[in-house]
């Protein structure tokens, strides 16, 4: 079902008389939309997801590689915002499709969790560029479509919702309301709420309280709500960073258990500063070969491309039946640009340093405010790069307030899982596994191919072979291949 647009009271659109040259090319009057809803749309679409120029720098700067370096978070905050005014521009332009772009939720998780502690940031940037161009090649050879159906619909499903659980206990874990316990060998669980079971440092209720606004604001169905979140969580921290004097969780080189994660929310001394752009260009594509072999990179890359590739093609789908924009096929107006150019994203992002950028489902926003055309993404795109200019605002922003935005992108991400059929097993337990591994292995690549190589075992094991697509197969075999890389890797190299 369409969600109609605000009512707009100028003269209507008449699609078969464009008013100039900029509504012919833009399908304005032909999509029956007004400049004014465009206008509308792209400020609503950014207000939903500029939460990323916040959130993102504060994954990826969390994370170490191999050689223990962290990347600077404002280096990373211009660097998102960069990228999400360029790609959102670009998809404008090239697809004239109201979708905005920018670094994806869970691939940067995988980035910065799993792939670059196994070698150098630049290292790990190349892979998700290889990634993008090989994305590019799919979509122009028409293999992404091919690729895309032979996975089941509902397993597409559960890959997003273990993305969302993944996100959530990354959220809950680096807001330090959740910790291992510290004699977690002798204990009965290895993990518990906050210290010794209890909530008794001022970040945790931070968190707590930021949590808690940005649900009640959710439920509101209040726009830009996630946003609004982490701003007032933020407020909140700096109010007790000034009287309470928390300080940072490592004091002279030793622990404080009751201290700020990441960053301590202080006001800085400027918040208008010219953009860090140092992380352009810091990506290597051939030494993450040579440093941990030709195994890992090729699964981290299948994994990166797997990852990011359902993603968009779900969400364009979504924007444009929210939009009343689906042909009879369900396809939307100029497919094969939109995953062109979110595929040149992907590579965008890499080669900026700041993971793979992806369509955004937060344009759902923009189009219920009307938007139906590129016209919004270029109002979005030119606020995105706006706001490179304050990245010195990332560093008063402590995880404990970003955190919030995780579970709740966790829970929108996990609503999904009404569609799956829990009373068909041979969906229901691939579907379990999916999900199941993702947080409890905290690794977005175990869940998807514990899912796929059980769905494919089941289906052989029940007579329906026949059942499974031939590149699934394919699929599972470099899965398991993936899942015993540690003896394969012995053999062969």
């Amino acid at each position: 079902m369409s969600i109609a647009p605000p009512p707009d009271h100028g003269t209507p659109p008449d699609p078969a008389h464009p008013r100039n040259a900029f509504d012919r090319f833009f399908l304005i009057s032909a999509r029956g939309s007004t400049l004014s809803r465009e206008l509308r749309g792209g400020f609503a679409t950014f207000f939903t997801m500029a939460y990323i120029v916040v959130l993102n720098p504060l994954i990826l700067g969390s994370g170490k590689d191999g050689d223990g370096r962290s990347l600077a978070i404002p280096a990373l905050a211009a660097a998102t915002a960069l990228v999400a005014g360029l790609m959102t521009i670009l998809m404008g332009v090239v697809a004239r499709f109201p979708i905005a772009l920018a670094a994806g939720l869970g691939v940067n998780a995988l980035v910065a969790y799993e792939i670059a502690p196994q070698m150098t940031w630049a290292d790990a940037m190349g892979l998700v560029v290889i990634e993008g161009v090989l994305i590019g090649i799919l979509v122009l050879t028409g293999l992404r479509t091919a690729v895309f159906r032979s996975v089941p619909t509902q397993l597409k499903t559960a890959i997003g919702v273990g993305i969302g659980l993944f996100l959530t206990i990354i959220g809950l874990v680096d807001a330090g309301f959740v910790r291992r316990v510290p004699d977690a060998a002798n204990s009965t669980v290895p993990v518990g709420l906050g210290i010794n079971g209890k909530i008794v440092s001022w970040p945790m209720l931070v968190f707590v309280v930021g949590l808690l606004i940005t649900l009640v604001l959710v439920v509101r169905r209040v726009r830009g709500a996630i946003l609004i979140g982490i701003l007032a969580s933020t407020v909140l921290a700096i109010v007790v960073e000034a009287i309470a004097n928390v300080g940072p969780s490592f004091v002279d080189g030793k622990p404080n258990p009751k201290g700020w994660a990441l960053n301590v929310p202080e006001l800085p001394k400027q918040i208008v500063d010219l953009p860090d752009l140092s992380l352009l260009g810091q990506f290597n594509v051939l030494n993450s070969w040579s440093r941990v072999g030709w195994l890992v990179p090729l699964m981290f890359i299948f994994t990166l491309l797997i990852t990011d590739f359902f993603d968009t093609m779900g969400t364009m789908v979504a924007i444009g039946q929210e939009g009343d924009m689906l042909d009879e096929t369900g396809t939307p107006p100029k497919a094969k640009e939109i995953l062109l150019v979110d595929s040149i994203a992907a590579a965008a992002g890499g080669a900026a340093s700041v993971s793979s950028n992806t369509s955004y489902i937060e344009s759902a926003a923009g189009v219920a405010e009307g938007a139906r055309t590129g016209v919004a993404n270029l109002v979005t795109g030119a606020l995105f790069l706006l706001a490179m200019f304050l990245a010195p605002l990332s560093l008063i922003v402590p995880f404990e307030a970003a955190s919030t935005a995780l579970v709740v992108v966790g829970f929108l991400m996990m609503t999904a899982v009404r569609t799956i059929d829990w009373t068909d097993y041979e969906i229901a337990i691939p579907a379990f596994l999916t999900i199941a591994l993702m947080p409890f292995t905290y690794s977005i690549s175990n869940g998807i191919g514990a899912g796929v190589i059980s769905f494919v075992l089941l289906k052989v094991a029940m007579g329906k072979a026949r059942e499974v697509h031939p590149l699934l197969y394919g699929v599972a075999a470099l899965f398991i291949v993936y899942f015993l890389r540690g003896p394969v890797e012995s053999v062969l190299l």
